[in-house]
């Protein structure tokens, strides 16, 4: 019976939206995302993190600057890296799937898409929302992480998270890659961009202890 009357909330909640306002946030001068009011900004090793608690969920935007980046030549190059990272970030947690994986777009970008779920250290079963970006100077890692249990009624919440990335129109094509050949080149293929898949492993570790912190 508990269980019904819980269940009614929640679809009452989630029809009538959830209450919490997000508001842009500049996180450089070329990306604004929409969080919580109340944020907080982390700024470490390269990185800087923006979390919050959220109606339903925890919000979390990392940008990291790589010195080690180096330019990218073709599309397939991008789609290597980001595949790698998509790797990384399965590997930082138990029984971990990634579902979901697509291609997308935000502004004239290139980006991934894909939702992880994994089963935390008390059994249950967690989900994060990922959108990244990569370009030359940064990447950006868009996050919305929640249990599973609250998996029907994130829809609203997410949707109005992901779709708030803005991108300034500066931002092209050209900040990914240079070359519309295909094929990959010699520098991805034998793997000597390492540094942005030892930088992913570094952040998740931040992200890891804010996770559970905010859904404890």
């Amino acid at each position: 019976m508990k269980k019904i009357v819980l269940g009614a909330f929640l679809s009452l909640i989630t029809a009538a939206g959830f209450g919490q306002d997000l508001k842009p946030v500049e996180i450089d001068s070329l990306v604004t995302v929409s969080l919580p009011a109340e944020y907080s900004k982390t700024d470490t090793l390269n990185q800087q993190v923006f979390s919050a608690n959220s109606d339903y969920g925890y919000m979390v935007v990392v940008k990291a600057v790589d010195k080690t980046n180096q330019p990218l030549k073709k599309e397939k190059d991008l789609n290597k890296v980001m595949d790698n990272y998509v790797d990384n970030f399965k590997q930082q947690y138990k029984n971990a799937s990634a579902q979901n994986v697509r291609d997308t777009t935000v502004g004239a970008l290139k980006a991934k898409a894909f939702t992880l779920q994994y089963d935390a250290d008390d059994s249950s079963t967690q989900f994060k929302n990922f959108v990244l970006l990569y370009t030359t100077s940064a990447s950006y890692f868009f996050e919305y992480a929640y249990p599973g249990m609250r998996a029907g009624v994130i829809g609203g919440e997410l949707k109005t998270f992901l779709s708030s990335i803005k991108l300034s129109p500066a931002l092209n094509r050209g900040d990914q890659y240079l070359s519309n050949e295909k094929g990959m080149s010699p520098v991805v293929k034998f793997g000597l961009i390492g540094g942005g898949s030892l930088l992913v492993i570094a952040l998740v570790v931040v992200l890891i202890n804010k996770r559970r912190a905010a859904l404890a």
